[in-house]
């Protein structure tokens, strides 16, 4: 496929059906990156240029789908962590400076506190650095709706198609509303273009209070749901495209967000004003917005489960596995496995080929057939990974955190271990690890790779979980042959587990956006926080993420092992579970980031030591000595919004700066 670029605008001269086409979105990408570099133009401009070719655009089916796919075309690269906020600005992982196999963007900067109002990272404004061009894709939306909508047009598309197309666009366009309100609170909304002859004065939009945007978006995803397929029949050639569970999906998070404390009753924000003296924020809490959330999550679910939409379980195979392995395979598949059972949305627009090959590199262990003939033995190359802290946030094995288990002592987290034979599922028989990564849950082995840990694959050269793959990553053994991660551990959760080094093999799958783990999570989350206390959907929802882990339920967890037996009975006891609950399921998804952002915790998760293992020690003793490697702070209340680009400000006098910026 060819694209063309007329004015800023993404075109093809041929008819984009399959969203997974790599080479095709790698080309895709480059355009618009050249396009944004070689030039400075504000994107929020309600006003379409460039009519003649608008007009084309619109005289057959096949052109018309084009400019569909156009609006596609703006999802965010999440699949690329140095362009994922949600990933390298949590707490999740680090990055070294200078990182080796790292394409660095300032986005890498943001932990680091670049963020700036001159040249804002991860500018999700004015999107023409940083391939976030949220308001033209929003623009585009909208000349997309407006033209498909009028029926005298596009003379050979079908009525069906044409609901069908606009319901799509109108999902997009409140999906690019969504981003921006989560980054920036109060935006504008644009909810029509302006016709090229509009007045100056007209064109120069105020940012509208946080609950006319949350009802705004809410409304077009309402809009949108009534008119789009409940499932995808064309697999060949649509999977990504948006369906209705898609959009109950993003209404529920939308919700949640929109309920939570910084968006909800936050007295940070409340002399927070446009230049006309109107408040936006609502610094007033209140509890039917949890209520709306609960509602928004359970129609989301019942309508999933109508689809058939479950969560993902691991098949049996040609080979026996043992339970371990089964319960790990069905956690790291859940993310990673394409189109499993449990995803709702999945990312393909700038998601494939060289893109999805990069993000799992980030979290990959080549294999070497040298080494597996010698008792398939494994060795690290990734340029980001989990930090100390990340390792510490999951369960012990009896589901409960490390400082809360009266059964098991986590106060040495460095003291050294022999794997025992019963363990060797998990670490290699023998092996000599710390403390941190013994007896610890299903989620934990099946997300992080550490030094003897094992890691099966498809390729395992026993066939099955017996003597497979483990990690050597110790100074001069034959995981420093290519970059370890600073702190030590490894995204074992993003890698398919039919990667294979030697051929340079990344099978691809769809980023997950959104699936039912997550969405069972929001429901629990908002039902806690509309009630008193707890009720039976609260223990339900999470119990289910817990039981696919290989967990007991929280009740039996915190009775039996906790030192605080009574948590789960209170509503702040279960809020701290449940959002632990949430950073465990979804870690490396994205998400954490954005959950600490609207939890308002972000200023104490975010702020402190980054700790890692010492990659430099050749024995244990050595290597696992627990180092400060920098140091991070979060400015409050300043951090929770992101800054509007100066120039933008200059640009529209309307618009008003988010406060301490």
């Amino acid at each position: 496929m060819k694209y063309k670029i007329h004015n800023y605008k993404i075109k093809k001269t041929r008819s984009r059906r399959n969203l997974m086409d790599g080479a095709k979105q790698i080309a895709l990408m480059v355009l618009f990156v050249f396009c944004c570099a070689s030039c400075k133009k504000s994107f929020l401009n309600v006003v379409p240029d460039n009519i003649a070719t608008i007009d084309n655009a619109f005289t057959s089916k096949v052109e018309a789908e084009k400019y569909l796919m156009t609006c596609y075309s703006y999802m965010p690269i999440d699949v690329d962590p140095t362009y994922n906020v949600g990933l390298t600005n949590g707490d999740e992982v680090w990055i070294e400076d200078n990182a080796i196999n790292m394409r660095v963007t300032n986005v890498v900067e943001l932990p680091r506190g670049g963020q700036n109002t001159s040249n804002p990272i991860a500018n999700y404004w004015d999107g023409t650095r940083d391939a976030n061009a949220n308001f033209k894709a929003i623009r585009d939306c909208n000349i997309f709706i407006e033209n498909v909508s009028d029926r005298s047009k596009i003379p050979d598309l079908d009525i069906d198609t044409r609901i069908r197309w606009i319901a799509e666009a109108q999902f997009l366009k409140a999906f690019y509303h969504f981003i921006l309100f989560r980054a920036y609170g109060p935006i504008p909304i644009i909810d029509k273009n302006l016709p090229i002859n509009a007045p100056l004065a007209e064109t120069q939009v105020k940012r509208q209070p946080v609950d006319s945007v949350v009802n705004y978006i809410s409304n077009l995803l309402d809009s949108a749901a009534v008119n789009l397929p409940a499932s995808i029949t064309n697999t060949a050639s649509e999977l990504g495209r948006i369906t209705k569970p898609i959009a109950l999906s993003l209404k529920a998070k939308l919700l949640v967000t929109a309920a939570s404390p910084l968006f909800n009753g936050n007295s940070d924000y409340n002399a927070f004003k446009d230049k006309d003296g109107t408040l936006l924020f609502n610094a007033t809490y209140s509890v039917t917005k949890w209520q709306r959330a609960a509602a928004a999550c359970k129609a989301a679910i019942d309508l999933c489960a109508a689809q058939g939409i479950s969560l993902y379980v691991f098949p049996q195979q040609t080979y026996a596995l043992s339970d371990t392995t089964m319960t790990q395979m069905s956690i790291r598949n859940s993310m990673s496995e394409p189109w499993n059972s449990e995803l709702i949305w999945g990312l393909t627009t700038n998601n494939v080929g060289g893109f999805n090959s990069f993000f799992q590199r980030m979290g990959a262990a080549p294999f070497d057939r040298t080494f597996i003939a010698n008792g398939g033995i494994t060795y690290g190359s990734a340029a980001m990974g989990p930090t100390i802290k990340c390792a510490e946030m999951f369960y012990t094995k009896n589901g409960v955190p490390i400082d809360e288990d009266k059964t098991l002592n986590f106060s040495n987290i460095s003291e050294l271990r022999v794997a025992t034979h019963d363990e060797r599922f998990n670490i290699k028989e023998g092996e000599i690890t710390a403390r941190l990564n013994f007896d610890r849950e299903p989620r934990f082995y099946a997300d992080l790779g550490f030094d003897r840990s094992i890691w099966y694959m498809a390729n395992s050269p026993s066939k099955t979980d017996e003597n497979t793959f483990y990690l050597f990553s110790r100074a001069g053994e034959f995981g420093q042959n290519s970059p370890v991660p600073i702190c030590g551990y490894f995204m074992k959760k993003i890698v398919n587990w039919h990667m294979d080094w030697n051929t340079g093999t990344f099978p691809p799958y769809p980023y997950p956006e959104m699936r039912l783990a997550g969405l069972y999570l929001l429901y629990a989350e908002a039902l806690n926080e509309a009630n008193p206390t707890p009720t039976a959907d609260v223990y339900k929802y999470i119990n289910l993420v817990r039981a696919r882990a290989g967990l007991n339920t929280v009740q039996y967890s915190w009775d039996n092992y906790s030192t605080n037996p009574g948590k789960y009975k209170t509503q702040s006891g279960m809020r701290s579970i449940i959002q632990r609950e949430r950073s465990i399921e979804l870690c490396f998804e994205g998400d954490r980031y954005w959950d600490l952002l609207r939890w308002k915790r972000a200023a104490t998760e975010l702020t402190g030591n980054i700790t890692g293992w010492d990659r430099t020690g050749r024995t244990p003793d050595l290597y696992y000595r627990q180092l400060t490697y920098y140091t991070r702070h979060f400015v409050a209340p300043r951090d929770y919004l992101f800054p509007i680009e100066g120039n933008d400000l200059l640009n529209d006098p309307n618009l008003v700066q988010n406060p301490n910026w």
